[in-house]
């Protein structure tokens, strides 16, 4: 940053000639400094700044998958309230993400412009947009079905976030087949509620690791070990995830290993 060393520069030397003009040039510098620290990837002030997008973000667009079948029910808003609970929200988060659920839930609302600042502020983490996806992935699946508009908005955000058709589908993949692991019990029945058999079992484990089931053993250990990566409470909240958001990543976690281990037990 040169704006301030510039701008210092050139009012000091026109106030009082070259050695004001030194000066302000000084001061100058000291304040791009200041300005830089305040705005490094890294420094508290950045954070601070990545955690309450990322936030705003998740919510009002939770709230815009919520009208995409044309309406939000009462069922939609208590599904989003418990999810909230689920996530171990403080209240004045929770307060604030219903009221940005209902933003995204308004009729007028287009998520292009809310997708832009995203990108911008938060689109350099890839943990962060994977996150985001997660979120709002779990939100549609959370009522056991996945309609067309459900779909639909999903597509629309992936777009604004710059994935392929191909990664998202394949993301969505991975994310229906985690769930399926879940501590709920989810692993032992199929989406029609049946017992699975170990053979979907096994197929769901290999789908929920983004593997197939002809990949050598050291590819399964790389690709569970990136989710575990991925999922890492530590990493996450280094990346900006506020921290009452982080037990959808643990659990989530919790799932990547129970896949995981299914495939190890297989190939015994």
């Amino acid at each position: 940053m040169i704006f301030g060393k510039l701008i210092g520069g050139v009012i000091g030397f026109y106030s009082g000639g070259l050695f004001t003009g030194l000066l302000g040039i000084f001061v100058g510098h000291m304040f791009d400094k200041a300005l830089k620290n305040i705005f490094r990837d890294d420094s508290p002030e950045a954070l601070a700044i990545i955690q309450k997008n990322f936030f705003e973000t998740t919510f009002t667009l939770i709230g815009f998958l919520a009208k995409s079948d044309g309406q939000v029910s009462t069922a939609e808003i208590k599904q989003t309230e418990a999810l909230m609970t689920q996530m171990g929200l403080t209240a004045d988060h929770k307060r604030e993400a219903i009221n940005l659920f209902k933003t995204g839930s308004a009729v007028e609302f287009d998520p292009t412009e809310t997708l832009q600042s995203f990108h911008e502020k938060c689109g350099a983490r890839p943990r962060l947009v994977q996150m985001l996806m997660m979120y709002l992935v779990n939100t549609a699946l959370a009522d056991g079905k996945f309609d067309e508009g459900e779909e639909s908005a999903l597509k629309t955000v992936a777009n604004g976030l710059h994935y392929s058709e191909f990664a998202f589908a394949q993301l969505l993949k991975m994310i229906k087949a985690q769930g399926s692991f879940s501590s709920a019990g989810g692993s032992y029945y199929s989406a029609g509620g049946s017992p699975r058999s170990s053979a979907d079992e096994l197929s769901s484990a290999y789908d929920a690791l983004g593997v197939s089931s002809s990949a050598s053993d050291s590819e399964v250990k790389k690709a569970y070990r990136k989710l575990m990566s991925q999922y890492h409470p530590d990493k996450l909240m280094g990346q900006g995830v506020p921290d009452d958001m982080l037990k959808a990543a643990t659990e989530r976690s919790q799932e990547v290993q129970a896949a995981y281990d299914v495939i190890k037990t297989s190939r015994k």
